[in-house]
């Protein structure tokens, strides 16, 4: 997976320093421990507290390799990548895969049932096809016949999860499905690596892969951690609100950012199943925080999908924490459920 640096929704108010280095650091203060990266094309982010300095390398070399072989699993631009070498054979058996892609999978399903496919991880062919995945982008609009093939080579009901005695295996009765776990890469990965902090008896951090955070206990100053969303804006530093994750995950899809422009069109990188074209409605952020980063990064990308309107019916519904920017006329108008006002501190 490669997001080519252009994700962002989300910065992390800590330390005094914000994520999008150009090259991975490792900081240290009174206040802290800031270690930063790259990885699946954007950014990684781990704010400690409380953990020795002299265990900066350590724990760097932890964080990367672990990063690195997230992305020797989910991604698409590596060809050698376990989804690849799945999306690239054309059996309909039951192919072996490893338990986290499994679970990513298995989530994704659900997820896109409950917003009637708008996540839907079978998407690739049309992602290709307008330029946001691993090939270029197009010199001209896709017509429609281009856009019908690519959609007839879609669709979750294509695709099966399968766990028997403690094996697991994915199958698509479609030769030529291409899953595509963007949307749940970076949230998988936050995840991930608070974990890995876990394990190495860090209880107090936040970590953020691309548009996903994870947060748990206290910063060095003994406050909340703090997370911004960020205002529709190309301007990186620009807030609309605050909030305090309280142990949870946070994950912000945007259609402001990862966007090009074709035939004088803004074209956005997020892509309706049911009409095989970018979305065209004014919704342009949804963030959403959920028990865990992976959750939070699938329901804010179908809740995209959706617009505004519908994107309040399903989390409503769902009872999810959802925050909205809409786009009206030359401002913006926002929405949070009521779930999300229990972990807002401004707006």
């Amino acid at each position: 997976m490669d997001l080519r640096l252009l994700r962002y929704g989300l910065l992390a108010i800590v330390l005094g320093a914000l994520a999008g280095c150009d090259n991975p650091t490792a900081k240290s203060s009174n206040s802290g421990m800031v270690l930063e990266g790259k990885t699946m094309g954007t950014y990684w982010r781990a704010s400690l507290a409380g953990v020795d300095n002299t265990r900066q390398s350590e724990l760097r070399e932890k964080i990367q390799t672990q990063l690195d072989g997230d992305d020797r699993l989910l991604s698409t631009y590596k060809k050698d990548s376990a989804l690849s070498r799945f999306n690239q054979s054309p059996s309909t058996e039951p192919y072996p895969v490893a338990e986290a892609m499994s679970d990513i999978v298995t989530m994704a399903l659900r997820i896109g049932a409950k917003t009637d496919g708008a996540m839907d991880i079978t998407v690739g062919p049309l992602v290709n096809l307008w330029g946001f995945g691993p090939d270029k982008q197009p010199i001209k609009t896709p017509d429609q016949a281009q856009i019908d093939a690519a959609r007839a080579l879609t669709g979750l009901h294509h695709l099966t999860v399968i766990n028997q005695a403690g094996k697991q295996w994915l199958q698509k009765d479609l030769p030529g499905l291409y899953v595509d776990l963007s949307t749940m890469g970076e949230g998988y990965a936050a995840d991930h690596l608070a974990r890995l902090m876990e394990q190495n008896g860090i209880s107090r951090y936040l970590v953020s892969v691309g548009g996903a955070v994870v947060t748990r206990g206290t910063n060095a100053d003994g406050k909340a951690w703090r997370v911004a969303i960020q205002k529709p804006t190309d301007r990186e530093n620009a807030v609309q609100a605050v909030v305090d994750l309280n142990g949870h995950g946070i994950s912000t899809s945007g259609s402001y950012r990862n966007y090009y422009e074709l035939d004088g069109k803004r074209l956005s990188h997020v892509i309706d199943p049911q009409t095989g074209q970018p979305i065209q409605h004014k919704l342009v952020s949804a963030t959403v925080i959920s028990p865990t980063a992976m959750e939070a990064d699938g329901w804010d990308t179908g809740l995209m999908v959706l617009g505004t309107e519908k994107a309040k019916q399903v989390a409503q519904k769902e009872g999810l924490a959802v925050y909205l920017i809409t786009k009206e006329g030359d401002s913006f108008s926002t929405w949070m459920s009521p779930q999300f006002k229990t972990f807002l501190l401004s707006e």
